[in-house]
């Protein structure tokens, strides 16, 4: 529950996050290269959190929202972690093979309409941009950064290495937006008052598209 942690904490793992190392005592520590974090969010505890920098926010590749599991999710969850013999994982990747997946996907081409497209859709996050919407108009802040049009575009060549094609889509776009972006749209006072979610935000820019 990264919300949870304090905010020097939190000033920790963004040079973690941003530089790949950790000063401790003075002495700065690089970060092997297949370091990354994942983080959870809990919504329904605000006692004791704390908000996360919008810098912060920026360097996660995507925010996935996780629904509460279903009647049978949680007889699963129940059988695997219960009874007397429970599941033991075994790794089924190692830090080079990562690597490896990483590159792979900087290797899927984009044609230049594509790319034009993706960057379409960024700039129709920020509502000073002709492209934005009115929805965009009237209720964000800030829109998506040029770190959030790169994992666009990482996000829609590994979403088309998924479909096993070697070209990206503008489907594959479509789909990975609300991942990528969802947490990288600052609501202005307006759309905070009137409960306005990010996701409410890009299915109008998507529909625009």
């Amino acid at each position: 529950e990264i919300n949870r942690a304090t905010p020097k904490t939190q000033s920790a793992l963004l040079e973690a996050m941003q530089e790949h190392s950790v000063t401790v005592a003075g002495v700065t520590h690089r970060l092997p290269g297949v370091f990354f974090v994942m983080a959870t969010q809990n919504p329904l505890e605000m006692e004791g959190t704390y908000p996360l920098p919008e810098a912060q926010l920026d360097r996660f590749f995507c925010k996935l929202l996780v629904e509460f599991p279903t009647s049978e999710q949680i007889e699963t969850i129940l059988d695997r972690t219960t009874e007397l013999d429970q599941p033991v994982a075994e790794p089924c990747l190692d830090g080079e093979r990562i690597l490896a997946m990483s590159r792979l996907a900087r290797q899927i081409p984009v044609a230049d309409e594509i790319r034009r497209y993706g960057i379409s859709l960024i700039m129709a996050t920020h509502p000073e941009q002709p492209q934005s919407t009115e929805t965009t108009r009237r209720y964000v802040r800030y829109g998506a950064s040029p770190r959030g049009a790169q994992s666009l575009m990482l996000a829609a060549k590994i979403e088309a290495i998924l479909d096993q094609r070697y070209h990206v889509a503008r489907e594959d776009l479509r789909r990975v937006a609300p991942h990528v972006l969802r947490h990288r749209l600052i609501l202005n006072f307006e759309g905070q008052a009137d409960g306005i979610h990010p996701d409410d935000i890009l299915k109008d820019i998507l529909r625009a598209a």
